[in-house]
């Protein structure tokens, strides 16, 4: 790719009139959640940001659409491991305690199986202890050492793989001998089946990687270490949705200096001298800069933003070859007159289908889209009446399914509305009797929604599925081994999908970027 000429752009790298010193000049791709903490990261350390995204509303899937009264928030509902944006507020010299008003849940959420038993996750330890007598007493001792599974690999897992880098592969042969004794191999099916007998309960302790894009079945498990950071840090929830959130960053990256700009496309990311340099809008429009953080998806990244440049590492085969994470058929509604109504319906209730690993098999591995499903409800409004006009309920239901890329990839098209229909009969039967007489707004995402909104590869909800060898040191690297001054933020990249692992992704991206003075060296 030729070389560009700075002085042409249409942004200038700094202001020219004024006398103050130069600042080393960054661009953030992408507004979701790590693209906003990456932008406050490069805040504190003296860079002048220039953050873009193509939607409207910042927060990338953790943002918002409000329709007839009601607010949607279209992705993350929940926030663990608050730490991680303390200290990212913190680093920042703000107090998120006053700035965002998160709200502890209790209970976390209910599962339901069609044989009628429920499984109330909640804060209480010996409440929790209740919960696994009452539908298996036998399993109790083991649901204890599942936890304390959980413990151990959280400390390894998030608290010390998830906060540094792997992108050396030194990083990774000195831990091998700690994923050989917390038996990495194994899935988090394979570790909760070791420890408990009753299915409900395998089931109860092993689907937490469905939330992250993860195969239960095949996912490491590490992954147990989610179970654990629910019991110690709690499941809150931040009032005003998510996109409550990244509006809070994204006065903070204004306060700094940055700038953001939405409605804004890149469509490359420039070079000269071998190096990033800027990027290039879709209308044109050229903005350098010394470095590039992409908080866009991986695979975008790769195979379009950098379309020019011939890869090392991710190569179009080893794309092809990567295995995703699931796509997502999401119905958001709202409800007429609801509030007072489904009294037993808590903020999120699990709803599960007749089968278990059969289900998952059939999203991940035969990319077929069952008769069955189970679905996620997400009913904000039980904490948060401002989601819906007054007496009204807001709710999503999300069901895992398919991604794009099988072989025999389900057209959207002509099958939403079918399948819209089949998820609302679901709930009319076992959760929300009398559904169809109160229903007052309607909206559906399905895996080519999330292609087209969000450019997401495959149309997968959390990218890159966090397999053991698809993760730390195998996973697309935060500082590019395809181009000296790009780096990569988000699902896509180390340490993965969910709030806290792209909250710590920014966290882990801020010591490899350097220093604004050996930038203008």
């Amino acid at each position: 790719m030729a070389p560009f000429d700075r002085s042409n752009s249409s942004i200038a790298p700094f202001d020219a009139i004024t006398v103050a010193p130069p600042q080393a000049q960054a661009v953030v791709v992408g507004a979701g959640m790590g693209g906003l903490a990456a932008a406050m990261r490069l805040g504190t350390k003296g860079y002048r940001v220039t953050l873009l995204d193509r939607l409207d509303v910042p927060g990338g899937r953790g943002s918002a659409i409000w329709q007839d009264g009601h607010r949607f928030d279209l992705g993350p509902t929940i926030v663990t491991v608050p730490q991680v944006f303390q200290e990212l507020w913190a680093a920042c010299r703000r107090d998120f305690d006053r700035e965002v008003n998160l709200r502890p849940l209790d209970p976390y959420y209910q599962i339901r199986w069609p044989d009628g038993s429920t499984f109330t996750a909640c804060p209480d330890r010996e409440r929790m202890i209740q919960e696994v007598r009452r539908l298996s007493p036998d399993d109790v001792r083991g649901y204890q050492r599942f936890m304390r599974d959980g413990e151990v690999r959280y400390d390894f897992g998030f608290e010390e793989l998830g906060r540094r880098s792997m992108h050396e592969l030194w990083e990774l042969i000195k831990v091998l001998p700690t994923f050989a004794r917390l038996r990495a191999d194994q899935s988090v099916y394979r570790r909760a089946s070791l420890r408990v007998r009753d299915e409900r309960l395998r089931m109860a302790l092993s689907f937490h990687p469905l939330f992250i894009g993860g195969d239960p079945f095949r996912v490491t498990s590490i992954y147990a270490l989610v179970n654990h950071l629910e019991s110690q840090f709690g499941v809150h929830y931040a009032t005003g949705g998510i996109v409550a959130m990244a509006d809070a960053m994204t006065k903070i990256i204004r306060d700094q200096g940055g700038i953001i700009r939405l409605n804004s496309e890149v469509d490359e990311i420039l070079i000269e001298n071998d190096r990033a340099a800027g990027v290039a809008l879709k209308d044109g429009t050229v903005i350098p800069a010394d470095i590039v953080v992409s908080n866009a998806d991986a695979a975008h990244t790769y195979s379009h933003l950098l379309r020019g440049r011939r890869k090392r590492r991710w190569t179009k085969r080893r794309l092809d070859r990567t295995r995703w994470s699931m796509g997502l058929f999401v119905w958001y509604f709202g409800t007429k007159g609801t509030q007072e109504k489904w009294p037993d319906v808590g903020h999120h209730t699990i709803v599960n289908g007749p089968r278990y690993k059969g289900l998952v098999d059939d999203i991940f591995i035969k990319g077929e889209l069952a008769d069955d499903m189970s679905l996620y409800v997400h009913r904000p409004t039980v904490t948060d009446p401002s989601a819906a006009p007054n007496g009204d309920d807001t709710f999503y239901a999300l069901s895992p399914v398919p991604h794009l890329g099988h072989d025999r990839p389900i057209d959207w098209s002509t099958m939403a509305e079918t399948y819209r229909q089949r998820v609302q009969a679901t709930l009319s039967q076992r959760l929300l009797p009398g559904l169809d007489q109160h229903l007052s707004s309607s909206l559906v995402f399905t895996p080519e929604t999330f292609r087209d909104r969000y450019l997401s590869w495959q149309g997968t909800g959390f990218s890159i599925e966090p397999r053991i060898f698809q993760s730390a040191w195998f996973r697309p690297h935060n500082v590019s081994e395809e181009l000296s001054g790009l780096f990569l933020v988000g699902a896509g990249t180390h340490p993965g999908a969910g709030l806290p692992g792209v909250i710590a992704g920014a966290e882990v991206l801020a010591k490899l970027v350097p220093d604004v003075d050996c930038v203008l060296a």
